[in-house]
Formats: C-alpha cells, structure tokens, sequence
C-alpha cells in the first residue's frame, strides 16, 4: 500500500481541520499527564463497523467509523475546544459528548478533563489493477459459415433415421430424416484454422463421434452396428 493508510489518512485530515478551527496546532496523541495545558490533544479511541452496502458490479469499499478523543490539557485550553464547538455547527462532523467516564481516564493514568467524542467515517477501497496495456494492433477476422449436408448410414449404406447430430462444443443440432440425411446450418468456421469438425451422433442406442471434413459437399457417415 502507497501513501498513508485509511486511519492514518482520516487522523491526520481530522488534525489539520482541528487547527483550523482551534486557532492552535492539535497535538495526536493519547492524553497523558505531560500534556500540554494549554493545548488540545486528539487520538483515535475506538474503531467501530458501519453497514455495508452490496453491489453487483467491482467489489464494495470497506466502511467503519473511528472515533476520536478530543481532550483539552487545561483550563487554558477551554477557550480552543470552544472555538471546535461552534466550528462543528457549520461542519459534517460528528460530536458526542460522552468523554467523562472516569475509567477512560484512569486508563490514560490522568485526572478527568473537558473533552469530546467525534465520530468519523472511514473506507477502505479495494486496490483495482490496470489492465494490461494493448501491445498490438486489432485484428478483426470474420468467419466463414458453414453448412453442413450428409448422410448417417449402417452397414449395407442402410439409412439410419432419428439420429441426433450435433456439433461438438456447440449449440448446433439436428436429426436425420427418413433418408439418413441432415443439414446444419450456420455454424462459425475459422478458415485460418483449417482442420476437421467433430460431430456427435447419439440414437439406436449409441453415441458416437465422428470427424469430417467441413468443405465435403456431400458427408457421409457410417455407424458400425454396436458390438454385443
């Protein structure tokens, strides 16, 4: 990952919006008993889920919120968190004013101060990768469309009716008629790609595979009846 993280991100542009509005720089770091009096200090608390949203599309940010402490050193530092207090009245911030729990401050190892809770949301965005650069020109082909005519024959050049003939890999299919005969028609044929085409026959109780020429203008295959 380049650059800042999205809490690091989020504290320092916090940070910098505090100043603003403080009139003095805001220290980031947690409130201890050398803080400055006169100054305000600001640390990340409390990282909370949000609700996630779903889409169909390319994978869906990461939403949390971080919530922040906001502490005042001293009584002289009364007037730079009034300053933030009206500041936030014009702002998309979010305040709570819930920072008096004594314990929180035991845990600092400090006696009790003015402060506040501010809630911010944070996103983490799946890094997407580039797609890989074009190295040659486009080249368009068209492909030849074939028609196949033929025959399904049994021993003797006997007819065989009713066999199903496909394509292989392909969503072309038909069936002999009385005659054994069968067309298909339209299937994509490379001519840059010459070689044989496989079809399928399945009916009287076998499937089997047959490989033909595509450029045979009359194909005839013959089944062999099944051994026993």
């Amino acid at each position: 990952m380049s650059g800042p993280g999205p809490i690091e991100g989020a504290t320092a542009d916090l940070a910098g919006w505090l100043t603003g509005a403080a009139g003095d720089a805001v220290a980031v770091g947690p409130p201890g008993p050398d803080s400055d009096p006169t100054g305000l200090t600001l640390w990340p608390l409390e990282l909370r889920p949000a609700r996630q949203t779903r889409g169909t599309g390319a994978s869906e940010p990461y939403r949390f919120t971080v919530r922040y402490l906001l502490a005042a050193g001293g009584p002289q530092a009364l007037a730079a968190l009034d300053r933030v207090l009206v500041a936030t009245t014009t702002s998309g911030h979010t305040l709570t004013l819930e920072a008096g729990d004594p314990a929180l401050w035991t845990t600092f190892g400090t006696p009790p101060r003015p402060a506040l809770l501010i809630d911010v949301p944070v996103q983490v965005t799946p890094e997407r990768r580039p797609a890989a650069p074009v190295l040659h020109p486009l080249r368009l082909r068209q492909l030849d469309m074939l028609t196949f005519d033929g025959r399904v024959v049994g021993p003797a050049a006997q007819p065989l009716a009713a066999m199903r003939v496909e394509v292989v890999g392909q969503a072309y299919a038909t069936r002999t008629d009385s005659a054994g005969r069968f067309r298909i028609v339209g299937v994509p044929h490379d001519p840059e790609s010459p070689g044989p085409v496989r079809l399928r026959l399945t009916g009287r109780g076998q499937v089997l595979t047959a490989e033909v020429d595509p450029t045979e203008p009359d194909i005839v295959i013959v089944c062999a009846p099944p051994a026993h």
